[in-house]
């Protein structure tokens, strides 16, 4: 340090300043321009990709809303469309309850009207019967018991005893 000091030239140190600052005005000019406009570029570029992500990220939020609104929408709407079915499918299995209750008692009352039909049917019969048994006995008897003068009277006795007189 002592040996810069002793030798000072003040010419030398003049032409070194202007040779600084010639160097200075070039790198400002050639050099500091380009790279702070580069640098300002690369800051605009991060400015504009970071603004794009975010707006990216609100139109991702946006779309998770969306697509969850319309699941949700989605879920609404199968259970709703299940509880159709459900309905439909109970109107369906009482509407066949009532429709089979409806023909077994129509079936009921058929067998029930047959049946007495039937009954009907066969009582007359056996009444027939039992009138035409009847008669052929009575004629029978009343043959035997006609036959004989004797007994003819005895019936006639017999039966004018059973009349009550009122």
């Amino acid at each position: 340090m002592d040996k810069l000091i002793n030798e000072f030239s003040a010419g030398l140190f003049f032409w070194q300043i202007i040779l600084f600052i010639l160097l200075l005005l070039l790198l400002r000019k050639f050099a500091w321009k380009p790279i702070l406009k580069a640098v300002e570029q690369r800051e605009e570029g991060i400015r504009n990709a970071l603004a794009a992500a975010e707006d990216a990220k609100k139109e991702m939020q946006n779309v998770t809303a969306d697509s969850e609104k319309l699941l949700q929408e989605a879920r609404a709407e199968r259970e709703a469309m299940l509880k159709e079915a459900r309905e439909i499918k109970e109107k369906m299995i009482a509407d066949a309850k009532a429709q089979a209750q409806a023909e077994g008692e129509k079936i009921v009352a058929q067998a029930q009207q047959s049946i007495e039909g039937e009954k009907k049917a066969a009582i007359a019969d056996i009444k027939s019967q039992v009138a035409e048994l009847s008669v052929e006995i009575a004629e029978k008897v009343l043959r035997d018991q006609l036959s004989d003068k004797n007994k003819q009277l005895k019936l006639v006795d017999q039966l004018v005893s059973d009349i009550k007189l009122r």
